[in-house]
């Protein structure tokens, strides 16, 4: 198989886990494979990327943030 014919794999810096219940409920980030902290928003996540570096134009890019359980709009369990 080629390169060009192989899936392209994403492997963005940032991972925003799935919502933990809590009071309030907060998301695990991750930022290259360690966890950095919780968030409780959105605006969170910018904030630990920005501390790492981490530009984030388009926080729907899968290059850029990997949301799992739910996408940046996503802050209460289902």
């Amino acid at each position: 198989m080629t390169e060009s014919a192989s899936p392209r794999i994403s492997h963005p810096r940032i991972t925003v886990l799935g919502v933990q219940p809590a009071d309030p409920p907060f998301r695990i980030v991750e930022i290259d494979g360690d966890v950095v902290g919780e968030a409780r928003s959105f605006t969170d996540v910018l904030t630990a990327a920005a501390a790492y570096g981490i530009p984030v134009h388009d926080a729907d890019d899968p290059e850029v943030v990997r949301w799992v359980g739910g996408d940046k709009l996503t802050w209460y369990p289902r």
